[in-house]
């Protein structure tokens, strides 16, 4: 048995550019219809597609550098019996210019119906707590009037004259022979002379379909959701194609999604944020702490500043993957009093008084850095 490399004219060290090079010269010189159908073409053309099928692929390559011949037994060499597949290695370097000789392929056989796509807007409260929609899709369906023959019930379609039955056409341009889907049959091989009533020859229908649609608890923006076989109808007997649910979750006026973590903002009054207490906090989920109302208790400290949080652990989102939990992480925004009468003017101007810097550390820092900067400016001028 020869050796692969030197059926392809190449030294082991050839890359995978080099490689697809010489197998495209070679199959173009020794290609059957190139020599007249010739069998002698036709088993080099066979050697050359093995060698290169072997050769391609960087495992059996090593395999085949290794052991030779036994290494890559089964796996296209050492026999002609894999020769229907290796012709697709050729078709997919050439295209379908040569036709499918060798192999003699059906072109108008079952083929999968498409898959569809339906864009969703879900709310937070969905993602977080699951949900079950109802969704309207436009999809293909098999017409049952004609069980997706296209043809009257009582009639069958007939072959088509043209293809004979192959649904695919074969024109020679040069030394080339193109090979192309039959004009008149669509490359079904088949054709209608009395159509359908329902589908009009199609062999299918276009209609609204309803499906229920369950969103897992967790999911987030940009998640997809694949629903198998709800897809548009195969044609002539194949299976239907999938439909994919991709989900979009609406901004919520409240929360922000970090990961797992939700993030909200609450306003504090002064004086609770002065002298510490308790604060209500929305929140998304149910528990011994939560009243009902979807809001739960958090402890404010003492002195508490705008910007800091309180993290809640557990009152996150779900993980779509496991029992884990995020958690709620509370933003504190200190509000101060508007529209004061003269005796809150009055206790708030007693209270500025009795408060020196130990009450605003914050201030005190600021101020000293302050009056560095302009001696600095008042030195430097």
């Amino acid at each position: 048995m020869r050796d692969y490399y030197d059926i392809l004219g190449v030294d082991r060290g050839c890359d995978a550019a080099g490689l697809k090079a010489a197998f495209r010269k070679m199959a173009m010189e020794h290609h059957p219809d190139r020599n007249g159908g010739s069998e002698e073409a036709e088993g080099r053309f066979k050697e050359i597609n093995e060698a290169y099928s072997i050769l391609s692929d960087p495992q059996k390559r090593a395999a085949y550098d290794r052991f030779g011949h036994a290494g890559v037994n089964g796996q296209g060499g050492g026999g002609g019996g894999q020769f229907h597949d290796v012709h697709d290695i050729f078709n997919e370097v050439f295209g379908d210019i040569f036709g499918s000789r060798g192999g003699g392929r059906q072109r108008s056989g079952p083929a999968r119906g498409a898959d569809l796509r339906y864009d969703m807007e879900i709310s937070l409260e969905q993602a977080y707590a699951g949900a079950e929609v109802e969704i309207s899709v436009p999809a293909t369906l098999t017409c049952e009037t004609c069980d997706g023959s296209g043809a009257k019930p009582g009639t069958s379609p007939t072959q088509c004259t043209t293809c004979n039955g192959q649904g695919r056409v074969r024109a020679s341009q040069g030394f080339f022979s193109i090979e192309r889907s039959c004009p008149r049959c669509g490359g079904t091989g088949q054709m209608v002379t009395d159509p359908c009533t329902q589908c009009r020859g199609h062999g299918q229908v276009r209609t609204q379909r309803t499906l229920a649609v369950r969103i897992p608890a967790g999911v987030d923006d940009g998640a997809r959701i694949r629903l198998a076989g709800e897809g548009d109808a195969g044609q002539r007997g194949g299976p239907r194609g999938d439909l994919y649910i991709f989900l979009s979750v609406q901004p919520h006026e409240l929360f922000e999604r970090d990961g797992l973590d939700l993030l909200c903002t609450v306003p504090v009054p002064m004086a609770t944020a002065a002298l510490g207490g308790d604060l209500d906090a929305p929140c998304l989920m149910g528990g011994e702490d939560c009243d009902g109302e979807c809001k739960i208790t958090v402890k404010v400290p003492e002195g508490a500043q705008t910007g800091r949080t309180l993290r809640v652990k557990g009152r996150g989102m779900p993980s779509l993957r496991s029992r884990e939990r995020g958690d709620l992480v509370v933003e504190l925004y200190v509000e101060t009093p508007t529209r004061l009468t003269a005796r809150q003017k009055e206790l708030l101007r007693e209270l500025a008084g009795l408060c020196g810097d130990q009450q605003h550390p914050k201030s005190a820092g600021f101020t000293g850095k302050a009056k560095r900067f302009w001696e600095d400016i008042t030195g430097a001028a």
